[in-house]
């Protein structure tokens, strides 16, 4: 009899999904239109946002994102819950194996119960969840990502804890992978934050809040790296706050044109796109969209 994993891959029971690396050909995501609660917030800072955010602008904003990466043959899965208003950073929400999701356990209490609508949105399209994160746990999906094929890199903070970690290293650990923890840096939410894999062996950093530990893993796996100083770019633009599309390939903020200059001088391939309204709420491409499949 297949295994859950060959039947997921086989497409019959399941709808395929997936990845083992963060650069290979992005092929399917899923994106959250904004719901009626972004433009209920009267007290951003209240709501983890950094100002009063334009819902129509969003929503365009929205829809200019999906149709950008329907161009680039990504298939988008839009889902529109009524739900509190950070839902729309799906990445936080779960993380993909090629068995199916690891479901979110959000750390924030603005942010409970936002996983459920990832559950419906990611079941109805047919993908399975592998693990829901819970107990004592906490889990935010923008803390795992895959340094190689069999290597998941967890950071832990106070998005992620070490029971967070734990739960990652359960789900992988069945499809012949191990997770590496590291801590991350105070005030720093999460591993994608720090560290963005931009090809099979390149990485692009956030120099200032590069923990001592993410760098010695990444020179002991080969990487390049890319440092780039905590400027107004980094900090406030969300310049690094990119979605790789392809290997050295990658569609960043408009905005950033130190950021897109350092990028392109080492060889990577530079797209730009409108997100101003979604950095009020204090995120950017990188969090808004879910990622479910990549070429494996």
């Amino acid at each position: 009899m297949a295994s859950h994993a060959e039947e997921v891959a086989a497409g019959a029971v399941w709808t395929p999904c997936g990845y083992r690396s963060e650069t290979a050909a992005l092929r399917s995501v899923l994106l959250v239109r904004p719901p009626d609660s972004v433009g209920a917030v009267r007290r951003p800072g209240a709501s983890l946002m950094v100002g009063p955010v334009d819902l129509p602008a969003m929503r365009a904003q929205c829809d200019a994102l999906a149709d950008r990466l329907r161009d680039d043959e990504v298939e988008v899965h839009l889902a529109a819950p009524e739900a509190s208003p950070n839902v729309v950073f799906a990445r936080d929400l779960f993380w993909m194996t090629p068995a199916g999701a690891v479901l979110a356990r959000m750390a924030s209490a603005q942010r409970a119960g936002e996983e459920r609508h990832a559950a419906l949105a990611l079941a109805g399209a047919g993908f399975p969840i592998l693990r829901t994160v819970s107990g004592t746990a906490v889990f935010e999906g923008a803390d795992a990502l895959w340094i190689d094929p069999s290597t998941v890199v967890v950071g832990t903070g106070f998005r992620t804890n070490a029971a967070g970690a734990a739960a990652v290293a359960s789900a992988v650990a069945e499809l012949g992978a191990r997770v590496v923890t590291v801590p991350l840096a105070p005030g720093v939410q999460h591993l994608l934050g720090t560290v963005v894999f931009l090809g099979p062996s390149t990485a692009v950093v956030h120099r200032a809040a590069c923990p001592p530990e993410l760098a010695a893993l990444l020179a002991a796996y080969g990487y390049r790296v890319i440092p780039l100083p905590p400027d107004e770019e980094l900090l406030v633009r969300r310049g690094m706050n990119l979605l790789v599309l392809a290997p050295e390939r990658v569609l960043m903020p408009a905005g950033c044109p130190g950021i897109r200059r350092t990028l392109e001088r080492a060889g990577v391939a530079v797209d730009e796109i409108d997100v101003g309204a979604y950095l009020r709420a204090a995120g950017g491409i990188g969090c808004v969209t879910g990622v479910v499949r990549r070429e494996h």
